[in-house]
């Protein structure tokens, strides 16, 4: 398949396009990140979500460590060819690092931030790797 499509794509000056990850079924909105040039076209080849990690420089195959991979189920680019929403199945049921369900687990209320979803994994049983 010709990588053509990726030259649509209106990249920002260090060549990264913002994500959105929205759970099928549900709809709802489970986290937010980046993917470059190569890591959308492994997302498309792997029909997995492949991010670029900012924090790190590096490629991220989302739960390549926790198990928690991505499977892609659609892909759309906005009006303005500037941001991506992916439509995923979220295996395993966590796709925030702090062991959550969705990265958006913080609801404002009465001017502060509060916590409304469940911890459904403690992050070190899902980070820790064996010695």
């Amino acid at each position: 398949m010709s990588e053509a499509w990726l030259d649509e794509i209106k990249w920002t000056d260090d060549g990264l396009v913002p994500v959105i990850a929205q759970e099928a079924g549900s709809g709802r909105v489970l986290m937010f990140a980046w993917m470059n040039r190569e890591s959308l076209a492994l997302t498309v080849r792997e029909g997995r979500a492949v991010y670029w990690s900012r924090s790190r420089g590096k490629l991220w195959r989302k739960g390549e460590e926790s198990g928690n991979v991505q499977r892609v189920k659609e892909m759309r680019l906005d009006c303005d060819n500037d941001v991506i929403l992916l439509t995923i199945e979220q295996v395993g049921g966590i796709a925030c690092h702090t062991g959550r369900h969705s990265c958006f687990y913080k609801i404002f209320d009465n001017g502060q931030w509060r916590s409304v979803d469940p911890v459904l994994l403690d992050p070190q049983q899902i980070y820790s790797k064996p010695s």
